[in-house]
């Protein structure tokens, strides 16, 4: 018994007294002291050969050996390993030559849809507009209702939404309208906003659509205002973003929001007019609807529609990206390949 008391002190000394200074030194402490078949697990071999009522105590001292031995092991360790490193560094640091140029660090790009949308919005800011924002969880007032589409309106059908709770209704957004219905009800008029932002609905991911997308919304409400400020209006940002020789076209459509409403044409950004794959050879390209804003929305914002009239119109940010740089896979904005957003480097 005495015997192996001074065996585990003997080894807590030889333990002490070594110091490693390489890798290789360091894995033969381990081996000597922690291996499988060290010095360590022969001292336990022998707890089986000790009177069962000493045994406790031995046990107890062997493992606070076996606990300094670990963290001797752990420290020699962390010391080798930061004396590598600083020789390491020495050894770059006394091969560089400071006087070089330094190498260039390459440069990110923004998202094409970040690039577009913020050309859509310089746009309108240089003809008054300012910028509205709101929350992409709404309910159902600001969505749907206060924008002329009650329960039971049809028009609820064209979105299929994402509802995050019934009663009460919160849902995500499925336009920016509900920004231009925040608008109405907090701010005095006249109000002349964009309202650019994530919209969502529910549909089958693919080329062509996302659960997700990013639309600009306009809204201008004031004393006199017609439907030829609209389309003079539109007529000034499609030549901004495309060009001066950009055509643009109106086609009667319905909204529940707008009456009368309209989807707003321009003539194909790749042939001209002439026709095309993009354009289906018809020579012109949607790019978004608009209309003079419902006199019942305006009542529902407690607005005169015999004193106040007003144009809004919305498009989505995704298209117009389409046709500035053909991009015909709406999957390649959500995927953060590299590859793909390092060709607008230079945008």
């Amino acid at each position: 018994m005495e015997s192996l008391f001074a065996e585990i002190e003997a080894l807590r000394a030889s333990i002490a007294g070594e110091h490693p200074d390489t890798a290789e030194a360091l894995e033969a402490f381990r081996i000597k002291y922690l291996g499988s078949k060290g010095l360590l697990k022969t001292l336990f071999s022998k707890l089986g050969t000790i009177d069962a009522s000493q045994r406790k105590e031995v046990g107890r001292q062997l493992n606070e050996l076996k606990q300094f031995a670990e963290a001797q092991y752990a420290a020699h360790k962390q010391r080798i390993r930061q004396s590598t490193e600083a020789a390491t560094r020495e050894d770059i640091i006394a091969g560089t030559d400071i006087t070089l140029p330094a190498k260039p660090l390459p440069l990110g790009s923004h998202h094409p849809l970040s690039i577009v949308r913020r050309q859509i919005v310089r746009i309108f800011e240089s003809i008054g507009f300012a910028i509205a924002e709101g929350p992409e969880i709404e309910d159902d007032w600001h969505n749907f209702t206060s924008l002329n589409m009650p329960p039971d309106h049809p028009a609820r059908d064209m979105q299929d939404t994402f509802y995050l709770s019934r009663d009460p209704v919160w849902l995500l957004r499925t336009h920016t309208s509900s920004v231009q219905a925040r608008v109405l009800e907090s701010q005095p008029l006249p109000v002349r906003v964009i309202c650019p932002g994530r919209v969502y609905r529910n549909e089958t991911v693919s080329a062509r659509a996302n659960c997700f997308f990013h639309q600009v919304e306009g809204l201008y409400v004031d004393k006199q205002v017609s439907f030829a400020d609209l389309k003079q209006t539109l007529y000034y940002f499609a030549s901004e973003m495309f060009g001066r020789d950009t055509r643009i076209r109106f086609r009667p459509s319905y909204f529940p929001f707008t009456e009368p409403s309209a989807e707003m044409d321009i003539s194909c950004t790749v042939c001209g007019g002439k026709g095309c794959g993009l354009c289906k050879y018809t020579g012109w390209v949607e790019i978004l609807g608009c209309g003079m804003v419902h006199p019942d929305l305006l009542r529902n914002f407690r607005i005169d529609p015999e004193v106040y009239t007003g144009f809004a119109f919305g498009m989505g940010i995704e298209r117009i990206c389409q046709l500035k740089y053909r991009v015909n896979d709406l999957r390649l904005y959500a995927q953060n390949d590299i590859r793909f957003l390092r060709q607008f480097s230079q945008a």
